[in-house]
Formats: C-alpha cells, sequence, structure tokens
C-alpha cells in the first residue's frame, strides 16, 4: 500500500504524526473528568406548583388538569405523567428521542405562563426544570455539634453551606432537618374573639408596623442627606408590646393581650440522625459535566479545616454516601482489569512470536491506539467512565489484531527468502484490502450501537465511539508502524532446544500443531459429511435459544449490582406524626447497629421517595443503610436487605417496611412498575386491584405497593354561601383566615444582625386540636360582627386519596415493587400471562414501565443495530468480494457465535442484560474477520486456478495460525472482565462472557462450516468448472500458437 511505502521510505513521517498524537492524547488525558456513567441528557421536562392546604382532589382539579391542557400543545411529547399530591402538583412531560429538553422547557414555561391567571390564586408560582442525574446528591452528610440548636443550624446554614456553595463544580446544598429560628406570634381564640379581632387585622397591624424605607433626602450647599424611616423591630419584645387596637375606655390592646409571641423553631418538618445521633443533613448536588471525584475531595479537604476551627464545639462531619467513592473504585477496577488485559495479550503474543522482539512490533499498537484515543475523549466531552474504561479494555484484544495479521504475513514472505524491507512492504500491500475489510466490518458493527435513540444510545455513545477511533489508530499502525518496525528489527527466530524459555515455546507449538491437525482431520471429515455437520450446528443454534426459553437464561434490562448500599423505608398510619415516626425510627435504627454486616445507618424522618421527594411525609422515613466491604460479609446486600426487613416486620408490628436496593447508578431502583389507566377512575381502581394481587403473587416480587392508598383524614369545610353573604363575609376572607389559624403565615420578616428570621401568625396549639376548635373558629365581618364558622358551614369528617396520578391525561394507578430471587423480565412475561386470563375493562388499559418499558426500548434499539451491523457487513463484504453470493459464507460465521456466547451465559449464571446483548453485537464484527480471512485467500487461490476443495483446505491450513492468535489474543485479554469481581463487575462480566463463548465457539466452528459452506457456494456459481474451462482455453491458445512458432523457425 502506497502509505506502508511511504512510512518505509521516510520514516521521519510515522515517528511525527503518532508522537504528535501521543503528545495530544496525554494532555487530553489530565484535563479528562471522572464519571460513573456517561452523562445522559433526558429529554424530560418538569412543572411543580406548590397549593398550600389543598387536598390532592383539589389539585388535580385546579392546578394539574390546567396545566396538563397547557403543555399538551408542546411539540415532540411522548407522554404526560401527573401527580397531584396534598399540597402540591407535579406535571412531567416526556419527550420524543432527539427533542431538546432546554429549548422544550422554554416553550414549556411560556405555555403555562399563559393560563397562570387561570390557576388559584393561593398557589404559588410554578417551578420548572429539567430532568437530570445531576438532580440526584452525590454526598450525603450528616452535621452534628454540642452547641445550641438554633445557632447550630445558622451555623450550617450561614457559614458552612455558603463555603460549600463557593466549590467549583457544585450546583445546589440542600438543608434536611436541624431547629431553624422562627418568631412566633400565637393567637388565642378566646381572647382575639373577646377584643373583635381577626387573624388578618392582627397580620396587617404587625406588617404595617414593621417598615423601613426611604422618604426622600435633604440637601444644602456642600452635602446631601438621605432621610429613612426606621420602623422595623428591633427586639422580639417590640412584636409583644405592639398596640393595635384600643378599647373605648380608652385602653391599648397589644400583640401580647391576644397571643403569645415566643422566640422559637420552626415546625420540623424532618429529622436526620446519624447512627442514632441528632444531626443536620446536607444533600450536595452537582452541575452537569462537573467532575464529582474532584468535588467530593474539595468538600473533604472543607470539612478538615471546619471541623479544625470549631473543634471546640466539638464539630463533626460524617460522609454518610458519597457516589465518588462507588465511582473511584468501579473506574480503578476497570483500570486494573486493563493492566491485565495488556499483560495477558502480551503473554499469549509472546507465546506465538516467539520473542521479545516480535511482540514489542505487535503490542507497539495498544498504548498508541488507547493514548492517542484520550484525544476523542477530549474533543467529544466524553468522561472517563465505567463505560469508556470497558471500552478500552475489550478493544485491548481488538487493537493488535490488524498488527498481528500484517506480521504474521510479514515473516511468512522472510520464511519464503525475501529481505526485511522487500517482505515488510509487499506482505503489507497483500493484505491491505483484508485488513482494511476486517477494520471497516468491525467498524459497522460498532457505529450503529452508538447511533441507536433513547436512553440505550446516550449510554452506549461514548463506548461504541471510542472502540472506533482505536480501532482506526490500530489500523494505521498495523500499515505504518508495524511494517516499519519490522524492515529495520525484524528477525526470524529459530527455537533452541538447550534453550529453557525455547523448550517451552517449542511444546507450546507442538500442542498448536496437534490442535490444527485434529481441526483440519475434522475439516476432511466435515467436507465429506455436510448434511451430518450442518444439521448438527442448526440443532445447536436451536437449542442454544432454548436455554432462554427453559428459562436457564433469564431477561432484564441492566444488573443493578452490589452497591453495599440500600435504603429501608419505613411507613406508619397516615395519622402518624413526626414525632411518633421518629420514636418507632429510632428503635429501627438501634436494631440495624447490632448487625455486624451494618457499617453506617443514616436516617431522614419525614421523608420518602429519596432525593426526589415532592411532599411532606411525617408518617414516613428512610435509613439509608451502608454494609461492610463485600469482603467482610458472605451475603449480597439484596438478600441481606431483604432478610433484615423480614426480621424487622415481626419484630415491629405497626410499621410497614419496604427496602429499595441503590443501583450501580446510585438510584433507588422500582424494576417493577405496571400503570393502569382509563376514562373512568372506579373502573381503573377495580383493575389495578386485580392487577395488583397478581403482581403481589408473581414469583420474585417483593415490596409490592399501589398509589391508590387512602390518605389522612380530611375535615371537608361546605360552606353555605347565602349564610356567608348574609354575615357580611366573603369565601376568600374566611379561607385565607383559615389557612392563617390553621398552616401558619411566616410571609413576614424580623431582621437581627444582618440575617432574616420568619415571623409566623397562627393560632396557639391548644386552639387547633379537633373538629370543635375548628367549628367554633370566629371571624370578623365588615360590619365588626364576630361569627363562628358552625355558623355559616358545616364541618364533614372524610378520608381521601393520598396521590391521584395520571398517565396522558387519563386518571391512572400504578403498582410498583421490587424483585429478587427472579428477572424482572421473567416476572413481566408472567404477569402478562396471568392477565391474559382475566377481562379487561372497556377502555383500560395496562402500560408495562419502569425497567420493563426499558428493556423492552433497550432491546429494540439493539436488534436494529444488529440488524443494522449485519447489513453494513453484508455491503462491505459485497465490495470486497464484488459478488453477492460470497458474502454470505462470511455471515454464516455469525450465528455460530451466538451458540457459544449464549451457553457461556448460562454456565456463568448471567442473564440476557443491555450488557450482554451488546456484546453479542460486538460478536458480529469480531467473528466477521476470522471467515474474512480464510475467504479473502481461498479467493486468491482460486483466482490462480486451484481447485476449490483444495484452495479452502489451503487457507484453512494456513489462515489456521492467525486466526487462533487474534481470537487467543481477545479471549484472554477479556477474562479479567469476565471474572471481575470489584465494583460494576455485574456489568462487565455479562458482556465478558458473551465475548468469550462467542468468540470461542466461532473459532473452531467456522473453521469447520466456513469451508463447507464456500465449498456449496462455489459449486452453486460454478467456480470448479469455470477454472476448467479457463485451462482448456489457454491450453488450446497454446496448441494455437505452437504451430506459428515452429513455421516461423
Amino acid at each position: 500500500m502506497k502509505i506502508t511505502e511511504i512510512s518505509l521510505k521516510r520514516t521521519t513521517i510515522p515517528v511525527v504524526i503518532f508522537t504528535i498524537l501521543a503528545l495530544v492524547g496525554i494532555y487530553s488525558y489530565t484535563r479528562l473528568s471522572v464519571e460513573l456513567v456517561p452523562n445522559i441528557d433526558i429529554p424530560v421536562n418538569i412543572v411543580m406548583t406548590v397549593y398550600p392546604g389543598a387536598a390532592p382532589s383539589e389539585v388535580e382539579s385546579s392546578v394539574t388538569k390546567p396545566i396538563e391542557d397547557a403543555v399538551s400543545g408542546m411539540e415532540g411529547i411522548d407522554k404526560i405523567i401527573s401527580y397531584s399530591f396534598e399540597n402540591m402538583s407535579v406535571v412531567a412531560i416526556q419527550l420524543k428521542d432527539g427533542m431538546n429538553a432546554d429549548i422544550a422547557l422554554q416553550d414549556c414555561e411560556r405555555k403555562v405562563k399563559m393560563i397562570q391567571s387561570n390557576l388559584p390564586t393561593d398557589c404559588e408560582l410554578p417551578l420548572f426544570a429539567k430532568m437530570d442525574l445531576n438532580m440526584l446528591p452525590i454526598m450525603s452528610v450528616a452535621v452534628s455539634s454540642n452547641i445550641p440548636e438554633q445557632q447550630f443550624f445558622d451555623l450550617v446554614d450561614l457559614n458552612i453551606v455558603p463555603y460549600l456553595s463557593q466549590i467549583k463544580g457544585v450546583a445546589e446544598v440542600e438543608i434536611i432537618g436541624g431547629n431553624q429560628r422562627e418568631i412566633q406570634v400565637k393567637a388565642d381564640a378566646q381572647k382575639m374573639q373577646q377584643y373583635g379581632i381577626s387573624l388578618l387585622q392582627l397580620k396587617q397591624m404587625i406588617a404595617a408596623s414593621n417598615l423601613d424605607f426611604p422618604v426622600g433626602k435633604i440637601t444644602d450647599d456642600k452635602t446631601r442627606s438621605l432621610i429613612r424611616l426606621s420602623g422595623k423591630f428591633s427586639s422580639v419584645d417590640d412584636v409583644s408590646e405592639l398596640i393595635i387596637g384600643a378599647l373605648p375606655n380608652g385602653s391599648t390592646i397589644r400583640v401580647k393581650d391576644v397571643a403569645t409571641v415566643v422566640d422559637g423553631n420552626k415546625e420540623s418538618t424532618k429529622i436526620a440522625r446519624i447512627n442514632g445521633v441528632p444531626a443536620i443533613g446536607l444533600s450536595i448536588k452537582k452541575q452537569s459535566g462537573a467532575n464529582a471525584v474532584e468535588i467530593s475531595d474539595q468538600v473533604r479537604e472543607l470539612f478538615k479545616d471546619f471541623e479544625t476551627k470549631y473543634s471546640g464545639q466539638n464539630l463533626k462531619f460524617t460522609i454518610a454516601s458519597d457516589t465518588s467513592d462507588f465511582t473511584r473504585n468501579a473506574v480503578d477496577s476497570v483500570m486494573i482489569d486493563l493492566i491485565f488485559a495488556i499483560i495477558l495479550v502480551s503473554i499469549t503474543m509472546l507465546l506465538f512470536l516467539h520473542s521479545f522482539r516480535n511482540l514489542i512490533f505487535v503490542v507497539v499498537s495498544i498504548p498508541t491506539s488507547i493514548i492517542s484515543t484520550f484525544l476523542v475523549f477530549q474533543l467529544f466531552g466524553f468522561s472517563l467512565n465505567i463505560l469508556t474504561l470497558l471500552a478500552l479494555s475489550i478493544v485491548v484484544g481488538v487493537i493488535v489484531d490488524d498488527a498481528i495479521v500484517v506480521l504474521e504475513n510479514i515473516y511468512r514472505h522472510m520464511e519464503e527468502g525475501k529481505k526485511r524491507w522487500q517482505a515488510s512492504l509487499e506482505a503489507t500491500r497483500e493484505l491491505g484490502i483484508t485488513v482494511v475489510s476486517i477494520t471497516v466490518v468491525l467498524i459497522a458493527v460498532f457505529l450503529p450501537i452508538g447511533l441507536t435513540g433513547g436512553m440505550t444510545g446516550e449510554l452506549l455513545r461514548s463506548f461504541s465511539l471510542v472502540i472506533v477511533f482505536s480501532i482506526l489508530i490500530s489500523l494505521l499502525v498495523a500499515f505504518t508502524l508495524v511494517p516499519l518496525l519490522t524492515s529495520r528489527f525484524g528477525k526470524i527466530k529459530i527455537l533452541n532446544k538447550n534453550n529453557f524459555f525455547d523448550r517451552i515455546l517449542m511444546g507450546f507449538e507442538t500442542f498448536i500443531n496437534g490442535v490444527k491437525s485434529a481441526i483440519m482431520s475434522a475439516l476432511h471429515w466435515a467436507l465429506n459429511h455436510k448434511t451430518i455437520t450442518l444439521v448438527s450446528v442448526i440443532v445447536l443454534f436451536f437449542g442454544s435459544f432454548m436455554l432462554v426459553s427453559k428459562g436457564y437464561i433469564q431477561t432484564e434490562f441492566m444488573d443493578g449490582g452490589d452497591r453495599g448500599e440500600f435504603i429501608l423505608g419505613i411507613e406508619l398510619d397516615k395519622n402518624a406524626t413526626l414525632d411518633e415516626t421518629s420514636k418507632i425510627c429510632q428503635s429501627v435504627e438501634e436494631q440495624l447497629m447490632t448487625y455486624p454486616e451494618v457499617a453506617l445507618v443514616y436516617s431522614r424522618i419525614g421523608s420518602q421517595g429519596g432525593s426526589m421527594a415532592f411532599n411532606e411525609t411525617p408518617y414516613a422515613a428512610e435509613i439509608n443503610v451502608q454494609l461492610v466491604d463485600k469482603q467482610k460479609r458472605d451475603v449480597s446486600s439484596k438478600i441481606f436487605s431483604i432478610r433484615t426487613k423480614n426480621q424487622l416486620a415481626e419484630m415491629f408490628a405497626g410499621p410497614k417496611f419496604t427496602v429499595n436496593e441503590v443501583s450501580m447508578m446510585g438510584t433507588t431502583t422500582r424494576p417493577l412498575e405496571l400503570v393502569v389507566r382509563g376514562n373512568n377512575y372506579d373502573e381503573v381502581r377495580a383493575y389495578a386491584a386485580k392487577v395488583f394481587g397478581i403482581a403481589q403473587n408473581t414469583r420474585g416480587t417483593t415490596d409490592v405497593k399501589i398509589s391508590d392508598e387512602e390518605g389522612n383524614s380530611e375535615l371537608n369545610i361546605e360552606i353555605d354561601r347565602e349564610k356567608l353573604a348574609r354575615m357580611g363575609l366573603t369565601l376568600g376572607e374566611v379561607g385565607a383566615e383559615l389557612r392563617m389559624a390553621f398552616a401558619g403565615d411566616n410571609n413576614l420578616k424580623y431582621k437581627e444582625y444582618g440575617e432574616e428570621y420568619d415571623i409566623n401568625i397562627m393560632l396557639d396549639e391548644f386552639n387547633k386540636k379537633s373538629r370543635e376548635d375548628v367549628e367554633n373558629m370566629t371571624f370578623v365581618s365588615r360590619t365588626g360582627n364576630v361569627v363562628k364558622l358552625k355558623q355559616i358551614a358545616s364541618v364533614v369528617e372524610q378520608k381521601g386519596p393520598s396521590l391521584l396520578s395520571r398517565y396522558n391525561k387519563l386518571p391512572s394507578v400504578t403498582i410498583t415493587g421490587q424483585v429478587a430471587g427472579n428477572t424482572i423480565g421473567t416476572i413481566g412475561e408472567e404477569i402478562k400471562t396471568e392477565l391474559a386470563q382475566i377481562e379487561t375493562p372497556i377502555g383500560v388499559e395496562v402500560v408495562y414501565a419502569g425497567d420493563l418499558e426499558n428493556q423492552s426500548e433497550s432491546f429494540g434499539s439493539l436488534l436494529v443495530a444488529l440488524i443494522a451491523s449485519i447489513l453494513f457487513v453484508y455491503l462491505t463484504m459485497v465490495a470486497l468480494y464484488d459478488s453477492y453470493a460470497y458474502p454470505f459464507v462470511v455471515m454464516f460465521s455469525m450465528p455460530l457465535s451466538i451458540i457459544g456466547a449464549l451457553l457461556a451465559l448460562a454456565l456463568a449464571g448471567k442473564s440476557l442484560s443491555l450488557f450482554s446483548i451488546m456484546g453479542i453485537i460486538m460478536l458480529m464484527g469480531l467473528v466477521a474477520k476470522n471467515a474474512i480471512l480464510v475467504v479473502d485467500f481461498a479467493n486468491s487461490l482460486v483466482a490462480q486456478g486451484h481447485k476449490v476443495y483444495d484452495a479452502i483446505i489451503e487457507a484453512t491450513s494456513l489462515r489456521f495460525r492467525p486466526i487462533l492468535m487474534t481470537n487467543l489474543a481477545l479471549i484472554f485479554g477479556l477474562l479479567p472482565l469476565a471474572l471481575s469481581s470489584g465494583p460494576g463487575a455485574e456489568w462487565k462480566s455479562g458482556i465478558g462472557w458473551v465475548l468469550i463463548g462467542g468468540l470461542t465457539s466461532s473459532m473452531f466452528l467456522s473453521l469447520i462450516i466456513i469451508p463447507i459452506i464456500y465449498v456449496m457456494i462455489s459449486k452453486l456459481l460454478g467456480k470448479d468448472k469455470q477454472n476448467e474451462k479457463k485451462r482448456k482455453q489457454q491450453i488450446l491458445e497454446v496448441e494455437h500458437v505452437l504451430p506459428e512458432v515452429k513455421s516461423f523457425n
């Protein structure tokens, strides 16, 4: 090839090119961020609207539905899912693949603002957000100290959090728990009634007396001074002593006469504890693209500084959860796998190449390709993560393929007596088209993986492009550096029996020759018994698929892995208070800390749903349980969590316990998610109850829950509008007064030492304990009359749902659950089978969401990628052979790899998941090269006049060694992945076993089956007849020429 000739004549050119690539690659490596997985852009917009004091039904009708109608006109919507909680509406808009979520968010804001005036006046302004994995915290920290509670909270809020927020890459720091200062004005209902003052009037008087504003300025010839009215409260006593009215006898009415003013704490909505010790929780989130590992390091350094600075206050930071720890360990684990892969590949090559000199010729492609690939990381914004490093680990065995094939052919030419320079040039030129074809086939397989849509494409894009670029660099190395080195330093080594190392190599060669003889004997037999051989392989092929259908290989979207962490959920009766929940939770914490497998317990009382919790749940708690390292326990986190949950359920009779395992991506998973939707809510509820029962009884499901649950008991106030009007009141005045009485009003501020604190005006606790307190609530009309609520309304006690959900603007009920002892794919099939046996109401349907949806979409995307890969490989072969028939010979190597791939999965106990299917797609290109090497050489022999039978035997014999060498290099290079047991091993091992199994079966079977197919197709094409005809034509031409020569003489 021309590029090889240039490299041999001008040796400085390849040296300069690869030196530049190496320097740029090393520079790029130093600037890469470290993440667990690639940054995934999820096309989901969220609209959150707070409607204080509203029940779910009211939230749905007044807020959720209008917002749904507004956003439904957005372009590119896939589905709309909405949730109506108590006090809050959440509308999630999922967009179709390819839509820009940022642009869609602007459109969403515009459409919602157009109908904002139609929402209830008491609603807060809607909040808009784009769903992002960065919404999940990278660190959860518990802060403890021995200073008073209010001072402690101020220390965290005013001193620590601002410093954390300034760290580069930190997006948000959320405070969980703690006692925040609040000035509370607790009104006495009887005294308010006695003086004829309403809560609204009390608030207006306090607000009017808490003002501080400029009123103008004075100037003279030389100076100018501003005039400022200073009327804000300077002490809590100022609030108590404030005059708010006067009696007929002239005496004044002060705030303290009708209310108690307390310098207290805000009502706690969440409580945090670390190992049973009260603490303030900090949840740290990162910006998109920021380096989580660097942020974690800086945060930890800052914590050390604060602990030193406030050592007298015994300030202590405890890291409850840090995703960077797992990220760092997972990345380090893959790096170790990569190093071992390089070592094993090098040892394999040394056995075949016989000398370290020859080994260097081949292995030079590994660092050259890998280091150069870091340039692609920088150009495309890729990070060092478990998938990109996994790609590099896999590609180690692939990038030496081209170099091996070229080097083996160079030495074959040298053995024929050619000089090094000539052998290097001619051998590379001879294999030019073949090696390029092999590379193009590999690229044709990997590119479709990166071009798939959805979350699968986002996840695998960097993986596939890293492999593609590494292969391209290795091709360049094979055509430049390898022939350059052999032309200068190539030397045929003759093994010496007296050398110990050479004796090992001679023994290895004897073994290889024995294997070759066995393969060639099997090939001769197979060519004479084609039917038996092909039928046997077909039986093996379809038999391998029975491993899946018979349940020996199960299906799932993605193995969650064992991160050594799980979330224990505790849920009491909906009427339970935060204090009651806290007491139960504390007892559970004490029990958990008795287990030797438990390393740390971090509790968040009043929280449900993790970092994605939207509403307050005082009746629930979540305990983050960190386990000791895998090596120090003999049970997986999944099994331990389920066993612990069952034990706790026996010890504590009241609460409901659930467990959510933390996946490798740091999220709490809900593998099982079924959405029942329809036009009629009652029919949806009834059918959902049946689906819930089936899901509960399906083998392998646990913690199955249904969203259709009763919420808190409600007191529904039904106003008599005629009585309301006669009493001189309006519905707005009654509603505002009631909300202030029972929920409080904290819009006013009290300023001290430059910091502002809420002034909360509400009824005192002893005036809001019973239904009678609500009925006796008093209002002051515009005419000054005192009116009780029971005079204008009836109070009805009832229970409503705690959550109302909708799917694509239809009422829905969601069933969720965890999976244990079975895979989600198998569970999904069993549920579908059971549901098919019961009658479904008209207009009601079940949507399979969660991991079932992800599995279906990812498998579908990968199926398209597989078809595209096969098509591209075929078209590449058509161009190579200038034939539409011979490419089918190469294509027959692909199903042979599936036999070994599925068998390896079954023997290793792995499931058919996203990564194992990706491995099967990769096999399509990796095994095609075996057939290409044989068929290409056989075609050249046939073109020279050899018979087809003799040509294919000769080609198989000559190409056996490079085929064996390249396959064994890749197989041994993949062993560290398949046998990996470190963090992230669940993702790596599946793809490792698939590739090892597929390469092994294809390596041996293709050396027998490909020749059979080649002979059959060549016979159909009449290749031997064509050659015989050519030979006869040549003989006739010679016989015609000879008489003329004789007559001339």
